[in-house]
Formats: structure tokens, sequence, C-alpha cells
């Protein structure tokens, strides 16, 4: 399980005396427990930790954007340095067509015809990729598909 690898890693990480990693996964392993308890669960599920990792990734996106405009190079550095090592824990992302594959599979089998049929692919997209790739990207494959094509004059 991811969490139970993220523990051996932190428990590393401490005995080599790697302060970054240590940080981070401190810091990881904080946030599950939070989000353990607000779902009243002993353990957490590999989706949850994955739904956390990405939320810690997220954050250090936006600094990294806001060190960037601010100016402050080694704070963004810091962050990216983090970012890279959050990203270890994720499974290995889908390709653009994979993604494409996977929407328009999900797209005849439910039947969608227009954007107001979105949220039943998405839902059903973000079931089959689980995690394996972008929110953004998948969101606008979707709704590139079920735009309506515009009418030539």
């Amino acid at each position: 399980m991811l969490e139970e690898k993220i523990l051996s890693d932190y428990k590393d990480a401490m005995k080599s005396r790697d302060s970054l990693r240590t940080s981070v996964l401190s810091c990881l392993r904080a946030e599950f427990m939070n989000v353990a308890i607000a779902k009243k669960k002993d353990k957490l599920d590999d989706n949850d930790i994955i739904a956390i990792i990405k939320k810690q990734m997220k954050q250090r996106d936006d600094s990294i954007e806001a060190f960037t405009k601010g100016n402050r190079p080694e704070l963004a550095d810091k962050e990216n340095k983090e970012l890279n090592l959050l990203r270890v824990y994720l499974p290995a992302q889908m390709s653009v067509e994979e993604v494409k594959k996977v929407v328009e599979g999900v797209i005849a089998s439910t039947g969608a015809t227009g954007i107001k049929d979105m949220g039943k692919v998405m839902k059903e997209v973000n079931v089959l990729v689980a995690g394996k790739a972008d929110g953004k990207l998948i969101s606008d494959l979707v709704r590139q598909k079920l735009s309506p094509e515009p009418k030539k004059p």
C-alpha cells in the first residue's frame, strides 16, 4: 500500500538525515492523519492518498508560480524540489492519446450527446483513470468532444 511505502521512505529519509525529504514526507503523513480523522477511518485507501498527494502538488505549483512572480527563485526552486519528491508517489500518468480513447469510449457507452452530459462523462472517466491523468486535461478533452461543432456560414 502507498501509505506504508511513504512511511518507509520517511524512516529512511530520517536515518539518512535528508532534511528536505523528511520535511515533505512528514507534512504528507500529517495530512494523511488529518484526513483519516475527518473521514473517521483508521486507514486511508490508495485513492485517498493519491488525492492528498495531488492536493499537496497543487499547493506547490501555486507556490512556485507566486515565488516566480515575486522574484524569489530560491524559494521557487525549493518548492520545485518538493514537487518532484511528491511526484514519485503518483501512479504513472496516461498519455493524452490514452485519455482521449477512454473519453471517447465513455461517451459512446453513456450515450452522451452534448455539454449537458459532461458531469456524467467526467464521473465515469475519473473512475476509469483513477489518478493516472490530470483533471484539467480530462475536463478539456470531454468538453472538446461534447461541444457542438461551430456551423460554417
